[in-house]
């Protein structure tokens, strides 16, 4: 990976820390349901469960969108047509709103940089998926893709932990030891989507897709999916 532009990778620590206003902490990703039924309950089922998301699921196809909002150049037809498809690719209400929440949060928090891109995309596509919105603010601020790839991946995969940490629970150090034992994970799909199509797009996690729905009618809820 190379930094072409200290200020711009400046931006890019700024529009992934958890501390960015996008409500990330308030979805689980069907993490909830999985930890009520004991599929997730310790380290090693984390880990398989979030392993399983990135490499073939919903964290796999989240980065080939990112790619192509970055390789859009900040084309607004283009944009539009991928935000489509990615709203299109939800199997559930709740991962729809998922990612169209955090998606309009960061296009409104992001205007503290003076973009004029995210409002136009707004504009035309309506609601704005996150990796949509991510991608295409990281592809007209020069950033390099692999980099914005990888920290996505990073950001989603730590938001899923968390989740399991205070759900299972696991301490935080538990949650850590898994986090880094996903970083070769997080690698090789950066790695891998780097000239992937949008007919690549598909995912085989049948069972953290059933999560998002089974979490819609779930007694009780701590998260919104």
């Amino acid at each position: 990976m190379t930094i072409l532009d200290p200020t711009a990778n400046l931006r890019l620590l700024a529009w992934l820390s958890p501390a960015f206003p996008t409500g990330a902490f308030a979805y689980s990703h069907g993490v909830e349901w999985a930890v009520e039924t004991r599929e997730i309950r310790d380290a090693d089922t984390l880990f398989a469960w979030v392993n399983a998301i990135l490499s073939h699921g919903s964290g796999r196809s989240d980065a080939i969108l990112l790619r192509h909002a970055h390789a859009a150049q900040g084309d607004i037809e283009t944009l539009t047509a991928l935000a489509e498809l990615a709203l299109a690719t939800s199997p559930s209400r709740e991962r729809r709103a998922e990612a169209v929440h955090q998606g309009n949060a960061f296009a409104r928090a992001a205007q503290a940089w003076n973009n004029t891109l995210l409002p136009k995309l707004a504009a035309a596509a309506g609601d704005l998926p996150y990796v949509i919105a991510v991608g295409a603010l990281a592809g007209v601020s020069k950033i390099d893709p692999d980099l914005v790839t990888a920290g996505v991946l990073q950001g989603f995969a730590a938001n899923l932990i968390s989740a399991a940490v205070r759900l299972v629970p696991l301490g935080q150090t538990t949650g850590l030891a898994v986090l880094a034992k996903l970083e070769p994970i997080i690698l090789a799909v950066t790695t891998e989507t780097r000239c992937s199509t949008l007919d690549d797009l598909g995912g085989c996690c049948f069972r953290s897709d059933i999560a998002s729905m089974r979490h819609e009618t779930q007694y009780t809820r701590l998260f919104r999916s």
